[in-house]
């Protein structure tokens, strides 16, 4: 009876411990990401923390994840295995699924160049560029197709020409996108002649590195098989040895074999997070932008002068 009781006791506790060092390694996760500064006066501590974390850990898989983490901790007895349960769950999905940012990424550029090359053959019918933006803009692609309406609308509405561009190039938010705002701005403003050509060599510019993005995708998606059959394989074995053959892993019931566990965790982590960091594309600076930051400070150093 006693037995009994020391025994579900222990069970209780590495469910606290996994739970809590869960919390804290998801505080600690939270507080390394890069977010924007919220002022003081604005949201409250939890709002504030909420706002800093990563999208995808909002909702039901942080909740998942806690939960997971519990479970395994108390079923297992290991409180290690409990918090590497919370960490899985945050951050295999997007490393092991398809990457659905890099594939918003290109199909956006894919409709930019395609938007490009529509607008070159509309100029040539066209009476000027605003009628060629305005007739483009209802048959762009769908992945530009509320920037384009947007666009349009502005364009309607009276807004002078330059500016409702760069208020397009901002909602692309694309360093080619803003190449060809550039181009649309100069000829806007300055009459600029051969436009036609300038776009068509934009657009070429644009789906060569679509196609360098394709050829990096394929590249890399013989690497995520890999890593789910190694990760599936290794989750299979657990697993099988927890149901099957727990005498196996008795070694690990002490806080030497926990130590263990945690230091292979971690070196999985390592691996996983090198993995991610290799397969991350650097963007280039948007000209658009980097030049409103140029303006911006120019006029404040025109302000500060007596």
């Amino acid at each position: 009876m006693i037995a009994d009781l020391s025994g579900n006791l222990r069970v209780v506790l590495a469910a606290l411990c996994g739970a809590v060092f869960g919390l804290g390694l998801w505080l600690i996760a939270a507080g390394a990401q890069r977010r924007p500064v919220v002022p003081v006066s604005g949201p409250g501590r939890w709002q504030r923390l909420k706002l800093r974390l990563p999208e995808q850990w909002k909702g039901t898989r942080l909740a998942a994840a806690v939960t997971a983490g519990v479970l395994v901790g108390a079923l297992t007895g290991w409180p290690v295995a409990g918090v590497l349960t919370v960490v899985a769950v945050l951050t295999l999905p997007g490393l092991l699924g398809r990457d659905k940012a890099t594939a918003r990424r290109t199909e956006r550029m894919e409709a930019l160049a395609l938007f490009t090359e529509l607008l070159r053959d509309t100029l040539s019918a066209a009476a000027g560029l605003e009628q060629a933006i305005l007739a483009t803009a209802d048959v762009a692609p769908k992945a530009l197709g509320a920037e384009s309406a947007d666009l349009a609308a502005a364009i309607r509405a009276g807004r002078p020409l330059p500016e409702a561009l760069r208020t397009f190039a901002r909602e692309v938010d694309d360093p080619l996108g803003d190449m060809v705002v550039a181009a649309l701005v100069m000829a806007a403003e300055r009459q600029a002649r051969q436009l036609a050509t300038l776009l068509g060599e934009l657009a070429e510019t644009v789906r060569e590195q679509v196609a360098m993005r394709q050829r990096i995708d394929a590249g890399r998606a013989s690497v995520r098989t890999g890593v789910r059959v190694t990760v599936s394989v290794m989750l299979g074995m657990a697993l099988g040895l927890i149901t099957f053959n727990r005498p196996f892993l008795e070694p690990y019931d002490t806080a030497a074999g926990q130590l263990v566990l945690a230091i292979v965790g971690a070196l999985f982590a390592v691996a996983f997070a090198w993995l991610r960091t290799i397969a991350h594309i650097k963007e280039p600076a948007r000209l658009l932008q980097a030049a409103a930051a140029d303006d911006t400070q120019g006029e404040g150093q025109e302000v500060k002068t007596p």
